[in-house]
């Protein structure tokens, strides 16, 4: 499955009960010897009263993360067209609490990614000796990079998980392939980072690059788009409601505040069936 080109394999781990480890993520990620994804997204049974079932996210390098916006709308579809539930909206158990998922008539799905924060102990960042500055509601960190002269400016904003974003003039000439990594391995963020670069094409219009903690860039970040628009509307340069384009296609982001809404498609590419330990050997 894919969301707006963020590409996923769904597994049903309720009729099946899976046990997905760090070797076996990597190797259904690996797109030589695997099936190839993004990430991993497992249908589990929940531990919260509230939440009809458990989302479990695991990137291509094996690491389980908090949340993944665009999984969160392919997670939704490939329960319901899988026929576990027919409930909707549905509440997903993440790490961090519950989520909301509802499709819509239209065929996209919306999601309530629930609250914003944007302290530096929120992203695990240390924020010794670093300047800053006030720019609109947001602190605007000076991020020191071996690669570069001066500081790269960035915004901070929890999303279940850490975002780091900066803005700039092109997304087409954006250094991504070489700051991406600097960034996301900076030793002042304990658990890494997404590092997002952010292009402004008017006040409710933007450009997007994200290079993901675990799994380098990706085509389309759903909690990388809402950390964009979120960062630029508290730094002034945008209105609410944002449209956020990226490399695989086109997500929108209302921030009712607290609540931030995702909206965007999730595709079905193919179903089938994999023998996990058979791919393992190549690991």
């Amino acid at each position: 499955m894919h969301g707006a080109g963020n590409d996923f394999i769904v597994l049903d781990g309720i009729r099946q009960p899976i046990e997905m480890t760090p070797q076996r993520a990597r190797a259904l990620a690996d797109r030589h010897f695997g099936i190839g994804a993004d990430q991993i997204l497992l249908v589990d049974t929940p531990s919260h009263p509230d939440a009809d079932f458990r989302y479990r996210v695991f990137n291509s390098d094996g690491s389980e993360v908090e949340h993944c916006g665009n999984g969160a709308r392919c997670f939704v579809r490939f329960i319901h067209e899988q026929g576990l539930s027919k409930r909707n909206p549905l509440k997903a158990e993440i790490q961090t609490g519950l989520i909301v998922l509802t499709e819509t008539d239209n065929g996209e799905v919306v999601v309530n990614m629930g609250q914003t924060r944007f302290t530096p102990a929120d992203v695990h960042f240390d924020t010794s000796a670093l300047s800053n500055e006030t720019q609109g509601e947001d602190t605007v960190w000076q991020l020191p990079l071996t690669a570069c002269a001066s500081p790269v400016r960035i915004s901070l904003v929890a999303i279940s998980n850490p975002h780091a974003v900066q803005v700039v003039e092109s997304i087409a000439t954006a250094p991504v392939a070489e700051l991406g990594p600097l960034i996301e391995s900076h030793p002042r963020f304990a658990q890494r980072v997404n590092a997002g670069f952010m292009e402004v094409v008017d006040r409710h219009t933007i450009k997007l690059r994200v290079y993901e903690r675990g799994a380098g860039e990706t085509l389309s970040c759903g909690t990388g788009a809402c950390a964009a628009a979120v960062a630029g509307i508290r730094r002034g340069l945008l209105d609410n409601p944002v449209t956020v384009h990226t490399r695989g296609g086109t997500l929108t982001i209302d921030w009712a505040n607290p609540d931030l809404y995702m909206t965007g498609p999730a595709t079905t590419v193919f179903t089938g069936r994999v023998d996990i330990d058979k791919l393992t050997q190549h690991d």
